[in-house]
């Protein structure tokens, strides 16, 4: 059973040398390996609408089989909770940094292999099963690196900006979709003979580079202040999954419901956008100017992420939250009616904000948000199953029921309006039952909403907690 933690926060040596050039070190470390997985998995988002339905499923029914190409999209969701729960039990009992290794080895690795299968034509059945395979190695790989980006970054940054420095890695997300619909746009500019036969699969085979590059910058990373502690006072969880279960279920519930806009959103507007306007358009769309509207809604987050992030600092993780998901509503019902109308620069310009702004509102914050919820016993597991569950009913659900929406409806934009706003609802909603985490103290081995409104920050302004306040 986890002890309340009832000291006040230990001020950041801010000014030390050693741990500035750490807090380098894990900024470029959670960058490089954010910027990997949504590489890999917006080029993968990218070519089920344009290339593996063609490529890797039979052709007698095209829409069915755009369908069971988003199917194999949402299989690397369902193995990222696995992924989750396997190095997100590691990371609580062996730290931050080892699980981070082997998170880019295994997901790197199959995201490469995927740029070697063969395809449907020329091995049949075998063709989609090796692609759901790495695919779901892919997702269980990925299934703890994001998390333990986001728990990396929180226990590094400084109490007073740790909503800025936590989102400065999640640049690396951006960096990835935006270097994935930059590859993309070139590449589909080949003649579609070339394009099908070995174009696709060089921004796949190219993700190597990054995995070395990551790999070398994480070998040379050392363990969180934060976990540190938990090793100089012997609290290291023996059994995490439990503790999570019995003290953290509420923080996971919470947390699922804070990504299920961000999360389903930024997939329905980069995959099923996407293919809901070449629908739209037909046969003589361009796809290599529809993939713009992912690259400049990716340029745009570079800045518009750290800057909510920023922002939280300022008026608290809840207040700004709430306004992406606020905005994202708002904007849902007038976003999939102008992408109906088939127009490449509204269509454009409607995925460049939703990616831009909605979602990176949101994303901001959420950066600092989701490690404040969780106490550091088993902060690394409750983050990634907050965040993989998550996927899986957000995310992975979105480009399937979505795309299936689509061929039973023919193409009616209300529906895919009405799925994205009750997304939205239910992170507005999330908003208002977490308890507002601004500069909680992360060595503490409770989690946030399970203690009253004073000691979860409440108050936006206080830096440190009063003992007597938690005795109470």
């Amino acid at each position: 059973m986890a002890v309340t933690d009832t000291r006040t926060p230990a001020p950041v040596p801010t000014n030390d040398p050693d741990y500035a050039a750490n807090l380098r070190r894990a900024t470029l470390a959670s960058s490089i390996g954010s910027a990997l997985e949504y590489f890999d998995f917006a080029l993968y988002g990218l070519s089920t609408a344009l290339i593996f339905n063609v490529l890797f499923f039979p052709q007698d029914d095209p829409a069915m089989a755009t369908v069971a190409a988003f199917a194999t999209f949402g299989v690397g969701f369902l193995a990222r909770p696995f992924g989750g729960l396997f190095f997100g039990v590691l990371g609580d009992k062996l730290g931050r940094k080892w699980v981070l290794v082997a998170t880019i080895l295994l997901m790197g690795g199959a995201s490469t292999a995927i740029g070697l299968l063969p395809t449907y034509e020329a091995v049949g059945i075998l063709a989609p099963i090796l692609l759901v395979l790495m695919r779901l190695l892919q997702g269980f790989g990925a299934g703890a690196e994001q998390a333990g980006a986001t728990v990396l970054m929180a226990e590094y940054a400084p109490v007073r900006r740790r909503g800025f420095f936590a989102a400065l890695p999640f640049i690396g997300i951006q960096a990835g979709t935006l270097l994935a619909a930059l590859v993309f746009s070139m590449i589909a500019l080949l003649p579609e003979d070339q394009l099908l036969s070995w174009g696709w699969r060089v921004p796949f085979l190219a993700s190597f580079a990054l995995i070395l590059l990551a790999l070398f910058i994480r070998m040379r990373l050392r363990e969180t202040p934060t976990f540190i502690e938990l090793e100089k006072h012997e609290q290291i969880a023996d059994r995490p999954i439990r503790e999570i279960f019995s003290h953290g279920l509420p923080g996971v519930i919470v947390g699922i419901g804070l990504r299920m806009a961000e999360n389903g959103g930024s997939y329905m507007f980069q995959t099923l956008g996407l293919a809901f306007v070449m629908t739209v358009i037909g046969e003589t769309a361009d796809k290599s100017l529809l993939t713009w509207g992912v690259t400049i809604g990716s340029l745009i987050g570079v800045f518009s992420v750290p800057f909510a992030g920023h922002l939280s600092d300022r008026f608290g993780r809840r207040t700004v939250y709430r306004a992406g998901s606020v905005f994202m509503l708002l904007f849902t019902f007038p976003a999939w009616w102008i992408l109906s109308m088939g127009d490449y620069a509204l269509s454009i310009g409607v995925v460049a904000i939703g990616i831009g702004v909605a979602v990176a509102t949101m994303l901001g914050p959420q950066c600092a948000m989701l490690p404040e919820l969780f106490g550091n016993r088993h902060r690394y597991l409750g983050v990634a199953m907050a965040r993989e569950l998550s996927a899986v009913l957000a995310g992975g659900l979105a480009g399937v029921l979505g795309s299936y929406l689509m061929a039973v409806s023919g193409g009616n934009w209300v529906l895919l309006a009405i799925y994205m706003a009750v997304l939205a609802l239910i992170t507005t909603a999330s908003t208002f039952l977490a308890p507002e985490t601004l500069r909680r103290d992360l060595t503490r081995v409770d989690d946030a909403i399970k203690v009253s409104r004073d000691e979860a920050g409440e108050d936006v302004f206080a830096t440190t907690v009063s003992i007597k306040a938690v005795a109470r």
